[in-house]
């Protein structure tokens, strides 16, 4: 049986992933903030977004490629930068970021991953983004900026939902804190899945090597703050202006969903904006991504990226209707790493582009800027 047969859905990935991760750790990937309420949001107004199918088309081999940043991807999809990937599955970061170079996606690392700009560059084929959490000293900022340019990170991108640490309720009950502490009661779920344990006694415990490089040791953090809360500041935009001074590159914007907040990101010169409401993570009052994604798109003509909520290909094909440029996933990957290991990225690319294919298909829609010409209005 091949693993089409027994993982056709990212849905057979979570529940593999569960019993393959240590329950704290999946707790962590899986969870959103307060009540999860806009986690359900996400999920829900994404699928009411409908898709007029049409037929007699013929045969046709749809056309899924984008080009980002003066680059031509295969896909319309990449790899979304996580903090902490490398607790979800051992090494994770150079596995995804391998992965992604050899389908041509772009792959976003995180300052607060478990592996440096360094560790990851030789992995990447200047498909890297690499995002910051605002550093305060402004002399940290610019050797973090040094070293992903130097690494051959080609685009950066700044957080900007992230004023503060988030709850994360059910984060907490898991028994996780930062950096992470194996108890008893951890380590006994730890016993329980063997190929995580066994990768992980061989590379360490994860831990911010980039944040540590700079903090050296920290304590009294919360379980849902990082090492990084004790290094960084809310930015401003007098703080974005200073980012895109220093960057020679594309300058994205993450965690956008107002669109009166447009006309200032354009006016600072940033080269994209990617609406996301951190997946749920962050405000749980939050409304969902894709119900502000069209504003956002009537705004501005720059490139939208978009996350949050994204569980195949139709809800990747429903984002690009509405508006997005480029879709980006966190939770999936890891997923897919959890129930798969290092055979799980290349499995769900393969499932992705299996469903963007079937769905664009039943549209006739042999392009991807044909969508919104599908959408039936609500």
């Amino acid at each position: 049986m091949d693993l089409f047969q027994r993982y056709p859905a990212l849905s057979d990935l979570k529940a593999k992933a569960r019993r393959r991760m240590p329950w704290f750790v999946f707790e962590y990937l899986d969870s959103a903030t307060g009540s999860e309420s806009v986690l359900r949001r996400n999920r829900d107004d994404l699928d009411a977004v409908q898709l007029m199918p049409s037929i007699l088309h013929g045969e046709f081999v749809p056309d899924m490629s984008v080009n980002l940043f003066g680059k031509a991807h295969k896909l319309p999809f990449g790899v979304s930068p996580v903090g902490m990937s490398g607790l979800f599955w051992p090494d994770a970061e150079r596995i995804l970021a391998r992965s992604a170079t050899r389908a041509g996606l772009p792959y976003g690392l995180s300052t607060v991953a478990s592996r440096t700009p360094e560790d990851v560059g030789p992995h990447l084929d200047g498909n890297g983004w690499f995002q910051i959490y605002p550093p305060r000293d402004p002399e940290i900022r610019a050797d973090m900026l040094k070293r992903a340019s130097d690494a051959g990170f080609s685009a950066l991108v700044l957080t900007v939902d992230v004023p503060v640490a988030s709850r994360r309720e059910r984060q907490t009950r898991s028994g996780l804190t930062s950096p992470p502490r194996l108890t008893p009661r951890l380590l006994a779920q730890v016993a329980r899945c063997p190929a995580w344990a066994l990768g992980t006694a061989r590379l360490g415990m994860p831990r911010m090597r980039l944040i540590d490089g700079y903090a050296g040791q920290l304590t009294g953090l919360s379980s849902t703050e990082h090492a990084g809360y004790m290094l960084r500041t809310s930015p401003d935009m007098s703080y974005l202006q200073a980012l895109r001074d220093a960057w020679d590159g594309p300058l994205i914007v993450k965690g956008v969903l107002d669109a009166r907040d447009v006309p200032a990101l354009e006016q600072a010169g940033v080269d994209a904006i990617w609406v996301s409401n951190h997946a749920g993570r962050q405000f749980d009052g939050a409304p969902s991504t894709v119900s502000m994604l069209p504003a956002i798109r009537q705004a501005t003509k720059l490139p939208l990226i978009f996350d949050s909520g994204i569980e195949g290909g139709l809800d990747i094909l429903r984002a690009i209707a509405l508006g997005a440029d480029f879709v980006m996933m966190g939770r999936a990957w890891h997923y897919a790493l959890g129930a798969l290991g290092e055979a799980g990225p290349a499995h769900l690319i393969e499932m992705l582009k299996k469903d963007i294919a079937s769905n664009m298909g039943q549209m006739g829609t042999h392009r991807l800027k044909d969508l919104p010409a599908r959408l039936i209005p609500t």
